[in-house]
Formats: structure tokens, sequence, C-alpha cells
């Protein structure tokens, strides 16, 4: 089956807790996985350490369809645990690439979960295949796994390990690693994906993807890593290894854009807040009359709300989302996809027959469905259709995690705007500038540095391949 995508796909999400006590330390990684779902629901995992027992189970699925109660009690209880739910961007579908992953060499088991992707991963592969490692799956996540326990070999503890490898490891991660006595995070020295620290009444630190997993399990947050920074829990407290920092941050911007739940900050800023700026930047960079404005589910509603506010023109709930049907991107031809599209948004048609609608969703990556989602205010009676979207127009590849994998699947890269907005059916169309992007974080809403916008500009904070094919090891396996 060909698997041709319309849209973007979230990344991965992490989670580990390490506790001073055994408790249940499996239920509250699920918890916390729930609360990241977002970020992928292509499978799930979770590994528990009880006093150096590693116990795990994974698979692919959502959440609540890989865990239920009996599975829970089964990992038991411990002191430390980590979680991950995944979407691929490196290695195929399958229940060998969900996370975590566990390890066990001399020096005793590791348990790895890993959210982003590296651009040097094909190259060390091979370089460990050559001094005969044998690879189990076709993700970044056992490459690093390799990467560690390689030092781990010279290095007097795992945190040291970690230390070392990340000499090794060039582009995008942000990890949780779990040994028998130790549970540690790292950030990759960009700081591409965010990763945070929290800490429980009952004296337990965890680490997440995201705030709101924080939230989840009653943990009050701390801080967030620095890029490059290592932090240590273990019986001796909290420590932190800098070796990495100091080079100048580039968090992805698209986090703020569409990752991130709204509930949740990154860098003092709510996501909430950062969509709502972005409609309103929106609103001054392209004003247009309308009577209504209306978001796509989910990640468009907030700008929509921020444009509405800015511009005065009443904000509607346009559209209701199944939220019972899968995603459009897995549907293996043209007709399905859109048959997916109708079943999936449904107009409210009291809401935009006989008015202007102003439509604000947070990208267009191929534009069929978009396309679909004008036709169906159209046919719902909209006399205009004016499309806003919260992000500049995707023009490059992404090698840092997010699933934009090809000039040639990128519709700005094959059509002027004007040509976009006749192509999807629009009156008018809207990109928020590059200007506007840098500053969705800053509540005066001046422009920041600090963000990797290499997908708008093609500026990458360091190099990158010329050619990453989407599943290169899928590729060199097969050869």
């Amino acid at each position: 089956m060909i698997v041709l995508k319309t849209g973007l796909h979230e990344e991965c999400g992490v989670f580990g807790v390490y506790s001073p006590h055994t408790t249940d330390v499996a239920a509250m990684t699920y918890v916390a996985l729930y609360a990241l779902q977002h970020r992928g629901q292509e499978s799930c995992g979770i590994v528990v350490n009880d006093r150096g027992v590693f116990s795990h189970h994974k698979d692919l699925g959502l959440v609540p369809e890989v865990f239920n109660r009996s599975q829970i009690e089964k990992l038991g209880q411990g002191n430390i645990s980590i979680g991950h739910v995944r979407y691929s961007t490196t290695g195929k579908p399958s229940r060998s690439n969900a996370q975590p992953i566990v390890v066990r060499h001399v020096k005793g088991p590791m348990s790895i979960a890993h959210n982003g992707n590296l651009v040097n991963a094909h190259e060390l592969r091979r370089k460990y295949e050559l001094r005969g490692a044998i690879f189990h799956t076709t993700n970044d996540t056992e490459v690093i796994s390799y990467a560690v326990t390689e030092q781990r070999l010279e290095r007097s503890s795992i945190e040291e390990a970690v230390e070392y490898a990340m000499y090794d490891l060039k582009g995008a991660y942000s990890l949780v690693v779990m040994s028998p006595q130790k549970l540690i995070a790292a950030r990759d020295p960009n700081g591409f994906r965010p990763l945070c620290m929290g800490r429980r009444k009952d004296g337990s630190i965890v680490f997440a993807s995201e705030t709101c997993a924080l939230d989840s399990v009653e943990a009050e947050f701390e801080r967030e890593l620095d890029p490059g920074e290592i932090v240590i829990a273990d019986s001796d407290g909290v420590r932190s290894v800098r070796t990495h920092c100091g080079q100048k941050p580039s968090l992805c911007v698209f986090e703020y854009v569409y990752f991130a739940r709204p509930d949740s900050v990154i860098n003092g800023c709510t996501v909430h807040d950062a969509r709502i700026r972005a409609g309103k930047l929106l609103w001054k960079e392209h004003p247009v009359e309308a009577d209504v404005v209306i978001g796509v589910p989910d990640s468009g509603l907030d700008a929509a709300l921020g444009l509405s506010q800015a511009s005065g023109i009443p904000y509607e709930v346009g559209f209701i989302k199944n939220r019972y049907v899968g995603r459009t991107f897995i549907q293996p031809n043209q007709k399905m996809r859109t048959d997916s599209v109708r079943i999936k948004l449904n107009v409210v048609k009291s809401v935009v027959a006989g008015k202007r609608v102003i439509l604000v969703d947070d990208s267009i990556v191929r534009g069929t469905t978009c396309q679909r989602i004008v036709s169906l205010l159209r046919e719902a009676g909209a006399t205009e259709v004016h499309m806003r979207i919260s992000c500049p127009p995707f023009t490059n590849p992404c090698h840092f995690g997010v699933d934009i994998d090809s000039k040639e699947n990128l519709i700005a890269c094959q059509m002027t705007i004007p040509e976009i907005c006749e192509h999807i059916g629009a009156d008018t169309l809207g990109y928020l500038s590059i200007e506007g992007v840098q500053s969705l974080a800053t509540p005066d809403m001046t422009p920041q540095t600090g963000f990797c916008t290499a997908c708008f500009t093609g500026n990458y904070p360091i190099e990158v391949p010329k050619e990453m094919p989407k599943d290169k090891f899928e590729k060199k396996i097969g050869e």
C-alpha cells in the first residue's frame, strides 16, 4: 500500500519519572503519555525499572489501545519509568520501531526514548555495522543506543557515556535514558525539540516533552532543560552536566504553530497565547472585509480567535470535528482521502451560509485537504472564502523531526501564492510572514531570534545532508 500524506504530522513525545520510593510509576507514565498523545498516534510504550529489573510493553496504536489495566499491573511497581508516543520520521510503522527501546550490555540494561531526528544517523549506523553491530529496528533511537553503549565501555558512569556520545550525534534529539539506578534527560545543543523538568510533592522528578504532561501527573514545573544540557536524577538528587551548552538555540518554531498542546508552556510562553498572537498578526498583515471568522480544528482555532479579536469580526465555530475518524493521510488513494475529510469535518451551515468567511488554518503542505475544506464551505453556502495561514509557506524539507521530507511534495515549491489560492478555490490567501512567526512568543509581538525557521527560509542552523530519503534505512536493507 502506498501511503500518501496530505498534511503535517506530529513528531514524538517522551516522559520519564524518578521516584525516591517504589511506587506505581507505570500508571503515572500512562497518564503522562495520554497527555502527550497529540505528539504521536502511531505507537507507544512504557518501561518500568524495579531495582534494576526492567519490564516493558509497547505496540502500535493509541495509548488506551496499547495499554489496559491488566497490562499496567503486569509492568508492576518501581522507582523509575520512561514512556514514549511515536510518529515515525525515521523508520517504518512497526512494533519493532516502537519506543522506548531496551538494550542489555555488559554494564547492565538501559532504555532510551527519543524525540527528534539525527542528520547523521545513516553514517553512524554504517560505522557501527562495520564494527559488528546488529540492528533490530530502523529508527534513530537504536543508533543513539549504540553511541551510548559504546561510550559506556570506556566511561565511569552512564551520564558520562551520554555526554561523550553527544559529540557524535548531529541533529535534533530530546532524550530520556534509564539505567538500573538513574534517570537521565538530555537535549541537543541546538534545542530543536522541547524538554522540561518538574517535581511532585512526593519528591519524584519528572521529565517531559511538554508541560501539559507535568500537569497530568500533578508535578510542579521547575524549568526547561537548556540546549545541550544533561540532567541526572538518582539517589543523590538532581545534578546537571553542561559540557554541550552554549550554542545558539534553534527551537522549532512550529512547536508554537502546531505541534504543542495549547495549554503547554514553552520558553515561558503559553502555546495558546502564541497562537492568539498569530491570528492578530495575520489580521495586521492580511486584512479583508468579512462577516465571520472560523478555524480549522484543532490547531487553527486559537489563531482564528486571535484574528477575530484583532479585527472585530465575530468568531464562530464553523466546523464540527468527528474525533473517532482516523487521520486523513493514512488513506491509500485520493478518493478515500477526500471522503475522510468529509467524514472528519462537517460544516455548521447556519454559521457560514450567505456569509463572507475568513478561514484560518496552521499550514498548507500539499493543498489537498485545504482544497476540500474550502469546497465544503462553498457547498454550505459561503459566498466568499478568505484563507489565512498562521505560518509562512513551506519551501524546504525539515531534517529535524517534522515530516516535511521533499520539495516535490510541497505545493509552495510548485506554485505561486496566487496560483495556490486559485488551486484551493479561495477568494484570497494570506500567509503569516517570517517576521510574524518569529514574533509569536513575545507579548509585544516583536521578532525574536532563537528559532529554527529552515522549512520556510532554507537557512539550516547546522549542516544537513543534501538528500535524506524518508525511509533511508529501509532502502539500504532492501539493496
